[in-house]
């Protein structure tokens, strides 16, 4: 897990995980073993782990993210891998094609190339004289090193007539730094891009959104309950459920080659009002008729 072992967010996804996998007849203690590791954001510390599990030879393992998952491959070709909240799977080498994954890794996506034209959409929504957009991601974490979200938004930008602007971090000093510089001019919005740093810093991400008032959307719906504006994406724990149904099918001797990389079911839109209301944007009727969550 990309989380650190206090991170609530994290063990909800867990507790959804194992609640799935009980119901399917797997009781960790009983006639499973389940071995948790934590990384809490730090690829070292993700290829450290990768190999510590990969050497108790495990029936499967389970990763978060697409730097667990590739940790995870570098380290065995042949132990089955089901993946959760992973951008680019054939783009990262992990599968050879959705539909035929080919390897010992499939799983569940959290994207698709229509979600960050999306996430410019909303921007422009909540303040139509935004022209300009940051988007916030970690190279080290980040699918393609961040080139895969960086091509999206590149070609969806103009639609929205918003110039984008890559703001690469590594740390809360780099995320601090970028904001503060990116908001010296107005017209500004944030794309906080999904991967384990930005995630990691999100509390951080959300006080200095609020201290520049600059309108940031996010693609976790646990950020915008935790405070911020706006975000737009997968529903993580329901995702978790779902790679619960393939951890199940691999135990009972299904391979990974075997079994397609499922995409996103649905995006869920959530909006918080009151922080809506401590910038002093008025989010417009339509956005409030399409969210799944309003939060006040």
């Amino acid at each position: 897990m990309p989380f650190s072992e206090t991170d609530a967010e994290g063990k909800l996804e867990l507790a959804a995980f194992a609640d799935q996998l009980r119901d399917l007849g797997w009781t960790d203690g009983r006639n499973l073993r389940v071995e948790y590791r934590w990384s809490a954001g730090n690829s070292e510390r993700m290829q450290a782990l990768a190999k510590e599990l990969s050497a108790l030879q495990p029936d499967v393992l389970f990763s978060r993210s697409t730097p667990v998952t590739g940790a995870l491959i570098k380290q065995t070709r042949t132990i089955p891998i089901v993946f959760a909240v992973v951008s680019d799977p054939v783009g990262e080498g992990f599968v050879a094609s959705l539909a035929r994954p080919g390897g010992n890794a499939t799983g569940f996506t959290n994207a698709e190339a229509s979600l960050t034209g999306k996430w410019l959409g909303l921007l422009k929504e909540i303040m139509p004289s935004i022209n300009r957009v940051a988007f916030i991601f970690d190279p080290k974490v980040a699918p393609g090193g961040g080139s895969y979200y960086t091509k999206l938004v590149g070609s969806a930008a103009p639609s929205f007539a918003v110039v984008p602007t890559a703001a690469p971090v590594h740390d809360g000093v780099g995320i601090e730094r970028a904001i503060g510089d990116f908001a010296n001019k107005p017209d500004g919005g944030l794309l906080v891009l999904p991967d384990a740093t930005t995630n990691l810093h999100r509390e951080l991400i959300i006080a200095l959104a609020a201290r520049y008032r600059m309108p940031a959307v996010y693609g976790f719906r646990h950020i915008a309950e935790e405070g911020g504006l706006i975000s737009y994406g997968v529903d993580v724990v329901e995702l978790f459920r779902r790679a619960a149904t393939y951890v199940d099918r691999i135990l009972k001797g299904a391979k990974p080659a075997d079994l397609a990389v499922q995409l996103p079911e649905k995006f869920q839109l959530a909006i918080n009002l009151k922080t809506a209301a401590a910038m002093g944007l008025k989010i417009p009727t339509s956005l409030q008729l399409i969210a799944d969550k309003m939060i006040e």
